[in-house]
């Protein structure tokens, strides 16, 4: 890790750059590969899982005795675990689902919204390195939740061409039965196009790495909503110099473990808590069965002295981190000034770690600093607001020289017009 002793604020934004692939080359590859899933559809994605994962597929779709087969294979106590997080996630996306009522803003002038499912979603989850079975449950409970009709379930197969059982299992739980053996940009463009077999969805959910995020933009462009950009996994954490380096140096390393291009960073008011953490890290790390991949992570990650708690604050919102964990005596004073983050993570007893399993909030969150503008993913993410007026003829009367006025001084008369009409006829009114 770098460390960096109180720098200077003109050099703050290079010192917390996240690490990305080159644009041009990241759209070259996705560009190639949505136009061959959309002429060849299921033919281009055994193409491109031989490619990419070195997989031979046989069958895209998951049986229903795959998924059968994969509930012995799940240890009993790991199912226990995922029905704890799943009653939780339950519980807390559930809250979230209210009502609005009608709005009279003049006599005769009725205004509303109601909340309907987006009908078709497709669910990405990541199954490369580490299964995310977690993903799961964060995405396919808040969709069952708000009645989606039809989930679409796709992640990358293993070497023997099958989902992880975990996966399988939790999909089964929450009642997802059209799960697909496709992964990473091919698998995105199959939500986007549709396939023979894959159908296509209105709106695509899903963390994944720089190329599945760059899949996800390529498919906004032909009509598909994403969740939001979502890359990899980040952490920031701001400790003074009453928190435990050993608790620090385990979050930064479980974000650091999730890819090559994850980021891990440490912002502190404290000398000795920098340096402590620091020797943490590195003892930590060299025990860890993903060690290798952590350790490139690690490369890209900082540990940052700032001499204030003022100046951790900029740095802080202005990095604007996915996963904030607040290890500090003036916890509240932090909170209160922090604007920018997907999800934060208070106290010493308060690891990020649950916040990706088991404690209720949704673990799929924006990245890359766009935690400064998208929210997480929540129960509104699978909903779409209408909204509803209804005018009375009294009513037009009271509205319509204000809209007949706007219109004419737009210059457009087919509005006035539609109005005047209306307050000249005799129509009776419904």
């Amino acid at each position: 890790m770098k460390v960096y002793i109180t720098p200077e604020k003109s050099t703050w934004k290079s010192i917390i750059r996240r690490p990305t692939k080159e644009g041009k080359d990241l759209r070259e590859i996705v560009d190639r590969v949505f136009k061959r899933i959309q002429n060849e559809g299921d033919l281009g994605l055994k193409h491109f899982t031989k490619e990419f994962d070195r997989i031979e597929l046989k069958e895209i779709a998951v049986s229903r005795s795959e998924i059968e087969s994969a509930q012995s294979l799940v240890d009993p106590r790991l199912k226990e675990a995922i029905q704890v997080a799943k009653k939780n996630i339950e519980q807390f996306h559930s809250n979230q689902s209210f009502s609005e009522s009608a709005v009279e803003t003049m006599p005769g002038v009725a205004c509303w919204r109601k909340s309907t499912p987006i009908d078709k979603v497709g669910l990405y989850i990541p199954g490369g390195t580490a299964p995310l079975f977690s993903t799961v449950l964060m995405l396919g409970v808040p969709a069952k939740i708000a009645g989606c009709k039809e989930i679409i379930l796709v992640s990358p197969p293993n070497q023997e061409g099958k989902i992880h059982p975990a996966i399988l299992y939790t999909a089964d739980l929450i009642g997802i039965s059209k799960i697909y053996k496709v992964g990473g940009i091919q698998a995105i463009a199959a939500l986007t196009y549709g396939t023979e077999t894959v159908p296509a969805v209105y709106k695509i959910f899903g963390p994944g790495n720089q190329f599945v995020t760059a899949a996800k933009e390529r498919a906004t462009l032909e009509g598909i909503a994403i969740d939001m950009p979502a890359g990899p996994s980040e952490v920031l954490v701001y400790a003074d110099d009453t928190a435990n380096p050993v608790f620090i140096a385990a979050d930064l390393l479980s974000q650091a473990e999730h890819g090559i291009d994850s980021q891990a960073v440490l912002v502190s008011t404290s000398a000795r808590i920098i340096q402590e953490t620091e020797q943490q890290v590195k003892e930590q790390l060299a025990s860890l069965p993903r060690k290798e991949i952590a350790s490139q992570s690690i490369a890209n990650s900082v540990l940052i002295e700032v001499p204030t708690l003022n100046d951790a604050m900029e740095l802080i919102n202005d990095y604007g981190p996915e996963h904030f964990i607040v290890m500090s005596k003036d916890e509240d004073e932090v909170l209160a000034r922090t604007t920018n983050a997907g999800s934060v993570f208070i106290g010493h007893y308060t690891p990020e770690s649950a916040g990706d399993y088991a404690s209720g909030t949704n673990h799929t969150l924006p990245t890359n600093g766009f935690a400064k503008a998208y929210s997480g993913v929540s129960l509104d993410s699978f909903c779409k607001r209408i909204t509803f007026q209804k005018i009375s003829k009294e009513g037009l009367q009271l509205l319509g020289p204000s809209i007949e006025i706007m219109a004419e001084h737009e210059l457009l008369v087919a509005h006035q017009r539609a109005v005047s009409l209306r307050l000249k006829s005799d129509h009776a009114d419904s």
